[in-house]
């Protein structure tokens, strides 16, 4: 057994052609370009100015950006330059729409430990600042995250997990507004700015309170047993509604949960406390609650209703119910799944994203808190999310892509055409977007018969009777769906960039939608006996083994696998179980023991006491299985992961080596999971393209050739 270390600094230097890959075609292109186009998050809006802000990541380099009516042309106005690792969240227009407040750096450990992936020897802060739209440096207002900003100037945030308060524009210092038990989250101010609401994290429980800073009272509303959050005002700024889900002492983490004690929606007196039930879940399906990607998962709309998402049919959909109580009414019918979700800002519009029609894509949507049809907003072969709105409901900003064009901002008023957000052209000129293929849907039978999504990367220049390697892509998770086009999460636009990658390398690649992951509905989703429950995704991986094994065009000796994360878990266990089948493999920082997860996530569980689960968790794991492990395998991860704990990559490395298993690895000191330098990205990927190229002998083969 031999192990190649790799460091990223040494990987950062590899040649453009490693031993075995194939020579570049006229329409090769390099990682650096295709990872070169920014990524837009953190899109938001002013309802008085009706000007949108987002974050771009360009390379590495954060910073937040503004485009004001009436040509919405968009421009940087803070001037981050270095790939620092340095996030920006929480993006907010200030009262009156004339600056920008946000949070710098990421939120820190169990250990209090800030990201801190350059290895900085001062170390690093998360703090809030804010910014200018008419030029000018940022202004440090605290250390902190999660800020709030009330509509006469006032930031409440979370500090050392107690709320603080500090004014956006003044000399004052920041200053404790609530010292209380517990972590505090959610922050949200009345619309008049003189309360405000919050969830207090306890354990195995958690409250909704109200604070009255003038009165300095505090009240927690219809205190209980179970877990109380997401409050929301109502727009008189007298109640306030919260859900509440039962609470439950039931693993959670990586396990199927399709019914379970209903959840409910109440509403309390935000003077009193006083609060009633106005909806219960069914029994059955949608007991369990399932979020949206939403600010609120409760929108207060138009007409005194309350907007919620429920799995009522077994898809993710919304339904509105009075404030006062009574049945729901259900506003997206049909086999698809809601997922981005916003309220404009009259109340009068719920727009959305969903798969309907297109189940591996999204598009736009709205439709009336009081029911009704919804009307289509966008469609084609595009892909479009984070829907926002202008105060008058007239213009609308979202994140758009395709199957070539990466994730942009656009804006679409009535009557005029969608268009970008940005005057530069974007993506960047040596974008290689005419040389990237489309994927193509494909649809296979998992070892049991269930129907598996997949999207397909051919090489652009195939030959009659060519055998090409191949690779298998898994994605993380695994509450994700890959699309026939750009993510719109960045993780997953840089896995789509290295898929497109090694298709221009000769390769093809089949990233899978396996079971356990969104966009089929709660069963798929909910699948039985999956993760840590018995790993049943694993008859995905050998289904898609066996695809492309009966494809023409592939080289069954030569299929590899690759994901991060859960894809890692995959890629692990299919290398375990079958390395018959798969020849070698890229592990992202993969989980390999479920009950080391399951604790990273559920600090009460506990292995010993649970034994039974325990034992099922194990058999569902990769470390279950390494002595049947023979094929070789790279390994990636960061020390400061904070969804996979380093320890899984310790753990199968000492196994691997018992074991007489060739792997080799790449570190990154005082990384995180989703890596937030984009250097690290370009080196994990070039390792990974040398990785593959030289265990599978990378390039086409006629049907006589044979492996060595």
């Amino acid at each position: 057994m031999s192990s190649r270390v790799l460091n990223c600094l040494v990987v950062s230097l590899l040649v453009a052609a490693p031993a075995g890959a194939v020579s570049p075609a006229p329409t090769a292109f390099t990682l650096e370009q295709v990872l070169s186009a920014p990524f837009p998050t953190e899109l938001t809006a002013d309802p008085a100015t009706g000007a949108f802000a987002w974050v771009f990541n360009d390379r590495g380099a954060r910073n937040i950006w503004v485009a004001e009516p009436p040509d919405y042309r968009g421009r940087a106005v803070t001037a981050y330059s270095e790939d620092d690792g340095q996030e920006i969240l929480d993006a907010a227009f200030a009262p009156g729409g004339k600056s920008v407040v946000y949070v710098r750096g990421g939120g820190a450990n169990r250990r209090g430990e800030n990201p801190n992936p350059l290895s900085r020897p001062e170390g690093i802060e998360q703090a809030i600042f804010v910014v200018p739209l008419s030029g000018g440096e940022p202004r440090r207002l605290a250390e902190g995250h999660s800020p709030a900003v009330s509509r006469v100037g006032d930031v409440a945030y979370v500090f050392k997990e107690q709320i603080w308060s500090v004014r956006i524009e003044g000399s004052e210092k920041p200053v404790p507004l609530i010292k209380a038990r517990g972590e505090a989250g959610a922050l949200r101010w009345s619309p008049d700015g003189s309360r405000l609401a919050f969830a207090s994290r306890r354990g195995d429980h958690s409250f909704v309170g109200v604070y009255d800073p003038s009165g300095k009272r505090l009240t927690y509303l219809d205190p209980s047993v179970d877990r109380d959050s997401g409050p929301v005002w109502s727009p008189d700024g007298k109640r306030v509604a919260f859900l509440r889900i039962p609470a439950s002492r039931e693993i959670q983490s990586f396990r199927p949960h399709r019914e379970g004690p209903p959840w409910s929606i109440r509403v309390a007196e935000a003077a009193t406390g006083q609060a009633r039930e106005v909806f219960r879940a069914e029994k059955g399906r949608g007991s369990v609650f399932r979020n949206v990607v939403a600010e609120n998962q409760l929108l207060w709309a138009d007409g005194d209703r309350i907007v919620f998402p429920w799995e009522r049919d077994g898809w993710t959909h919304l339904y509105s119910v009075p404030a006062a109580g009574g049945p729901a009414t259900l506003l997206t019918p049909g086999d698809f799944e809601v997922e981005y979700v916003s309220l404009a800002p009259d109340r009068k519009r719920v727009l959305f994203n969903s798969n309907q029609g297109d189940i591996d894509r999204r598009h736009l949507w709205s439709v009336s808190p009081a029911g009704g049809t919804p009307a289509a907003l966008t469609d084609g072969k595009g892909i479009e999310w984070s829907p926002v709105a202008t105060g008058d409901g007239r213009t609308i900003a979202y994140f758009r892509s395709d199957a070539r064009v990466p994730p942009q901002p656009a804006v679409m008023s009535a009557g005029s055409p969608a268009r970008p957000l940005t005057a530069r052209a974007l993506p960047p000129g040596d974008f290689p977007q005419g040389m990237l293929v489309v994927p193509e849907q494909v649809i296979f039978p998992a070892v049991d018969g269930m129907k598996i999504h997949g999207q397909l990367f051919l090489p652009r220049d195939p030959r009659p009777g060519e055998k090409r390697p191949a690779a298998i892509f898994f994605h993380g998770g695994s509450r994700r769906q890959m699309l026939l086009g750009w993510h719109y999460n960045y993780y997953y636009r840089n896995s789509y960039a290295f898929n497109q990658y090694l298709a221009s390398r000769g390769y093809v690649v089949l990233s899978i939608n396996y079971r356990s992951g969104i966009g089929y509905g709660m069963e798929f989703r909910e699948a039985l006996e999956y993760g840590a429950a018995g790993g049943s995704e694993y008859n995905d991986v050998v289904g898609a083994g066996r695809y492309l094994q009966a494809r023409p065009d592939v080289d069954g000796r030569r299929i590899a696998l690759w994901g991060g994360s859960y894809g890692g878990y995959l890629t692990a266990l299919g290398l375990a179980r079958n390395s018959d089948m798969f020849a070698a493999g890229v592990d992202f920082h993969g989980v390999h023991d479920w009950n080391d997860v399951i604790t990273n996530f559920e600090p009460s569980y506990d292995p010993l006491k649970r034994q039974e689960v325990a034992r099922v968790a194990f058999e569902s794991s990769p470390l279950s299985s390494v002595k049947s492990w023979r094929s070789p395998v790279l390994l990636i991860h960061g020390d400061d992961d904070r969804n996979v704990p380093f320890t899984e990559s310790v753990d199968l490395a000492e196994a691997l080596r018992k074991n007489g298993v060739e792997f080799e690895e790449l570190i990154f000191p005082d990384e995180i999971h989703d890596f937030l330098i984009h250097a690290h990205w370009l080196a994990a990927y070039r390792a990974a393209a040398d990785f593959l190229n030289r265990r599978l002998e990378a390039g086409p083969r006629s049907k006589v050739q044979s492996p060595r």
